[in-house]
């Protein structure tokens, strides 16, 4: 558990394929690694893993969505505009 006030380490994403890279092809050992890397056996455990799955290391997101794409005011305007009008239907229904 992480204890409060704890810093997290960010590893660019050439440096997270090399590990694996070293992992796989060099049959690198994990003990190895942490060694010499000073990184835990947990977290190249984890970048092994995605990366055996297919999923992207350059991402840094930890499991959550990514948010979308900020959309500008003429946009959001026409979403609300049309969600009042949907509501004043809904309204009249009734």
């Amino acid at each position: 558990m992480a204890s409060k006030g704890q810093k997290y380490n960010r590893y660019t994403p050439e440096f997270r394929n090399e590990i694996v890279s070293q992992f796989l092809n060099e049959h690198k050992s994990y003990g190895y690694l942490t060694k010499t890397y000073g990184i835990s056996k947990g977290t190249i455990c984890v970048w092994v893993r995605k990366f055996k799955l297919g999923h992207d290391l350059t991402s840094d997101n930890r499991g959550r969505p990514k948010q979308p794409k900020e959309l500008d005011y003429k946009e959001k305007y026409e979403i609300l505009k049309n969600y009042q009008a949907f509501l004043k239907a809904q309204r009249e229904k009734k």
